[in-house]
């Protein structure tokens, strides 16, 4: 009769468990781009929008004596210059801009992945396409609003402000504006760069 084989055998080895077995946290800045991005592109709509408006009504009517008891009426525009044209066209743009864009980082914000990286990437090419527009606008206005303000007697550019003060208070604003601006372009060409950084990092 055949004996039976009571010996114990040692429990199978399971293998122990691989990294891959859990799968890898998600990534908690995920959201975190969007939001941000958003933000700066609402602070960028506003500040551009308040510099155009600003700009567009520093229209001033002053009257300005020709000859011993004759005034003539002249005006103050701001489409007497083309820096200013220029500059309340680059803004326009930003302005434009910043509302097609704010609209692709809210719908980025509902997707569970965030922005793609070729979203990203497109942001930071047009970013830095428009930082360099409405930078140089705002040197260019700058410059122009820097000689109405102290003139330059070298080649005999009068100053202007000190009769048209409330012309160079719009300019001087919607400078200070365009400057936030030019600031909140160059955040956001950073941040879309952190954050393609972190994509191309978790690849």
């Amino acid at each position: 009769m055949a004996s039976i084989d009571t010996t114990a055998h040692p429990p199978a080895a399971t293998d122990p468990p691989t990294k891959y077995s859990v799968p890898p946290p998600e990534y908690k800045g995920s959201s975190f781009g969007p939001v941000v991005d958003m933000a700066l592109r609402v602070i960028l709509f506003a500040t551009a929008l308040v510099a155009v408006i600003v700009v567009v009504t520093s229209k001033q009517t002053k009257l300005i004596p020709v000859a011993p008891g004759i005034v003539i009426p002249k005006d103050a525009k701001f489409n007497h210059s083309p820096a200013f044209i220029y500059f309340v066209a680059a803004l326009s743009v930003a302005c434009l801009y910043s509302i097609i864009t704010c609209a692709l980082s809210v719908l980025a914000l509902k997707k569970a992945g965030g922005s793609s990286t070729k979203l990203q990437l497109h942001f930071i090419i047009f970013d830095a396409l428009l930082l360099g527009i409405v930078a140089a606008a705002t040197g260019a206005a700058g410059g122009v609003a820097y000689i109405g303000l102290k003139g330059n007697s070298h080649v005999r550019w009068n100053k202007i402000c000190h009769t048209y003060d409330s012309y160079c208070f719009h300019f001087a604003t919607s400078i200070l504006l365009s400057l936030i601006s030019s600031i909140t372009l160059l955040l956001l060409v950073w941040l879309s760069g952190y954050v393609l950084s972190k994509k191309i990092a978790r690849r």
